[in-house]
Formats: structure tokens, C-alpha cells, sequence
């Protein structure tokens, strides 16, 4: 899965809690922590604030990472099991042809011991251990007739094709098989870096989720006021981008024009904003729904989960997986995105938004909490991985 992964520049980030909120904002919180991450142990022998937080911080990160394999096997899984039946119908109805022709040329045997004419033809045909032995092993094909030399030949071939088909189907139930323990793997992974981060984070006191919180209210207040520099930036490409438009339509652009779409996102043209407008609007229908992880609607989402059906509703079918959905169209600036991109989040690719406009996205942030508008700075700027435009 690691070839999906689009690499990146290694630089300082702040830690994000990109974790699960159990109870209050609080949980949310432990984002700015790592910058004082290490920081000694308490004299009690308690790990400190600061290590509760990384440490709660890499087991969610982990989890995430464990929902996307999960994803990945629980849509494999889907697509081999629909082989499987397909397959299995196949085999029967092969099965049955088979059969069919197997009581035709027993017709032809019994017919032939009636009359007493060339008995071993069919009759020698159908007691050989299979088909290629008995001709091997006689010419009688040469003494048949027309009719039953076409039942011997309908024979052969649906019983070679019946034989191929088994063996098709039984190497997919294997990997049908193998593909429910990677998908029962992934769940039982997630399932515990969840519950280990909850333990952890149950030990915090009162004190300690107080302090959490007050930091994550200074964090919301940095990611509005990120958010509200790159609305403010990208409003100004817009006008410079429509001066350049109108100098042009007056024959007066020139190579000032070219400048201007040089430091603009390519057109998108009518079309792409049609379809972002529409998925948008199923995206903003879903606000307040809960995340859950493998979850692709209609009740609950995880964040691939959310974009995938938004985008679906435009008419744009996009993989299952964030780090297969980052692939899944064309990469711009985070200062030139528009609405309807999608905003990936982390170096290993495990979150994803759908941006909206100044700086804001519709995104299922995490367990515990519900499909939201958000700042796309949430956790932090160089959290951002990158913005792709799916269509």
C-alpha cells in the first residue's frame, strides 16, 4: 500500500491529536503537546503529560493507518466473494451441462446394447477413467456416428471446462479466505490502538483535561486565523486573475495575462464546478453525523468514507482509501484550492477533507466526534499534505 503514498518533505510539524474524542474537547487537545514532548517523567514515577499525549497521539495515528488496510481488505474482501458466487454459478450451471451430456451419450449405450451394435463404442467411452484415456487407448471414434461423435466431443469439452472452473473457484475461495483474515486482522489492530489510547487518556485528571482543552482552544483559534490568511491570499489571486480576464477581453493584456495564470490554479472550468457544487451539498447534508471508522454512510462515515459518497453523489466515483484517493486526480497549491478539492492531511496520507472555501473544509475528523465544518489548519499547517482535484 506504500506505493499509493505520495512522498514528502521531512520538516518540523506540530503533532496533531488527529485522535479519537471520548468524551469532551478535551481529548482532542493533545495536539500542541509534543513541542514540549520531552519533558522528564514526574517525580512519582507517572509519565508526564507530555508523554500521555505522544504516545496517545501514535497509537491513534497507528489506528488510522490500520483503518485503511481495513478499507482496503474490507473492499477486496466484497469484490472476491462476488467472484466466488460467480464462479460457483458458473460451476454448476457447467456441472448440469455436464450431466446432460453424460446422459446423452449413456442414451447412445444403452440404444447400442439393445440392438447389439457397436456396444463398446459409448459404453467403453464412458467406463474409461476419462475421456483423452479412452482414446488413447481405441479408434473406436472412427466407427461412430456423425451424432454421437458430437455428444463425445460436447462431453469432453464440458467436463475440461467444468474441471478448469473448479479449480478457478476453489484458488479464489483460498484467496477469499486469505483476504478475511487480513480484513479480520485490521479490525481486531484498530480496535486495540483504540482502546489503548482510551486508557490512557482515562488516567488524565480533571486538572490535566482542563489544561488539554485551554490548549486546544488557543489551536482552533490558530487554524481560524490560518484560514482566514489563505481565504484573504486567495481572494486576491481571484481579482488579479479577473483583471487579467478583463485587460484581455479589451486587447490590452499582453504578457501581463500571462503572468497573472501563472500564479493562479489552472480553469476548472463550469463543468468541475457543477459537480464540486453538488458535492458539496451532500457534503454539508451529512454535518452532524457521527464518524465511525469503516464507515461509508448513510448513518455514520469515516473521512474517505464521507469524501468518496460526496463525490459519488457528483457523479464521480473515487476510490475507497485516502492514499488511493490522493492518486485520483490532479495535484494544486494549497494557496489555489477550490471548492470541492480534497484536502490530505499527514505524511502517510490517513486523513482527508473536502475543502469548501476560506480555508474551511467538511471533513469526519475522528471517533467521538461528528462530520463538521473545520479550518483545514485543524492540526496544524504542516499537517496539510496535499490538495488534490478529483475531477
Amino acid at each position: 500500500m506504500a506505493s499509493h503514498r505520495k512522498s514528502r518533505t521531512p520538516g518540523a510539524r506540530v503533532a496533531g491529536i488527529r485522535t479519537p474524542a471520548l468524551a469532551t474537547a478535551a481529548l482532542t487537545s493533545v495536539a500542541l503537546l509534543s513541542q514540549t514532548a520531552g519533558a522528564a517523567p514526574s517525580d512519582d514515577g507517572k509519565p508526564s503529560l507530555e508523554e500521555v499525549e505522544k504516545k496517545v497521539d501514535e497509537l491513534y495515528r497507528q489506528a488510522e493507518s490500520a483503518t485503511d488496510k481495513y478499507n482496503a481488505a474490507k473492499e477486496k474482501t466484497a469484490k472476491q466473494r462476488k467472484q466466488v458466487g460467480t464462479l460457483l454459478d458458473d460451476v454448476a450451471k457447467r456441472t448440469q451441462k455436464l450431466n446432460d451430456a453424460r446422459e446423452e451419450l449413456g442414451s447412445f449405450a444403452a440404444a447400442q446394447y439393445r440392438t447389439g451394435v457397436g456396444v463398446p463404442d459409448t459404453a467403453t467411452f464412458l467406463l474409461a477413467d476419462t475421456p483423452q484415456d479412452f482414446f488413447d487407448r481405441s479408434q473406436l471414434m472412427d466407427r461412430m456416428t456423425g451424432r454421437q461423435k458430437e455428444a463425445v466431443d460436447d462431453y469432453v469439452t464440458q467436463q475440461s471446462e467444468t474441471m478448469r472452473k473448479r479449480q478457478e473457484a476453489t484458488e479464489s475461495l483460498e484467496t477469499l479466505t486469505e483476504s478475511q483474515g487480513d480484513l479480520k486482522t485490521a479490525k481486531a489492530t484498530v480496535q486495540k490502538k483504540l482502546t489503548d489510547a482510551r486508557k490512557l487518556m482515562s488516567k488524565l485528571t480533571a486538572e490535566e483535561k482542563a489544561r488539554l482543552a485551554a490548549i486546544e482552544e488557543k489551536k482552533q483559534q490558530e487554524a481560524a486565523r490560518k484560514a482566514a490568511e489563505l481565504a484573504e491570499q486567495q481572494a486576491e489571486q481571484q481579482k488579479t486573475q479577473e483583471k487579467a480576464a478583463a485587460r484581455q477581453d479589451s486587447g490590452t493584456s499582453g504578457s501581463t495575462s500571462g503572468s497573472a495564470g501563472s500564479t493562479t490554479a489552472p480553469s476548472t472550468g463550469s463543468s468541475y464546478a457543477t459537480k464540486a457544487e453538488k458535492a458539496l451539498a451532500f457534503a454539508r447534508a451529512q454535518i452532524g453525523k457521527p464518524y465511525v471508522w469503516g464507515a461509508t454512510g448513510p448513518g455514520s462515515y469515516d473521512c474517505s468514507g464521507l469524501t468518496q459518497a460526496a463525490w459519488k453523489a457528483a457523479g464521480v466515483t473515487l476510490p475507497r482509501t485516502t492514499y488511493d484517493q490522493v492518486d485520483a486526480g490532479t495535484t494544486v497549491p494549497v494557496s489555489q484550492a477550490q471548492p470541492g478539492d480534497l484536502v490530505f492531511f499527514y505524511d502517510d496520507v490517513t486523513h482527508v477533507g473536502i475543502y469548501i472555501g476560506n480555508g474551511m473544509m467538511i471533513h469526519a475528523p475522528k471517533p467521538g466526534t461528528y462530520v463538521r465544518e473545520e479550518s483545514i489548519y485543524y492540526d496544524g499547517e504542516s499537517s496539510i499534505h496535499s490538495v488534490v482535484r478529483p475531477a
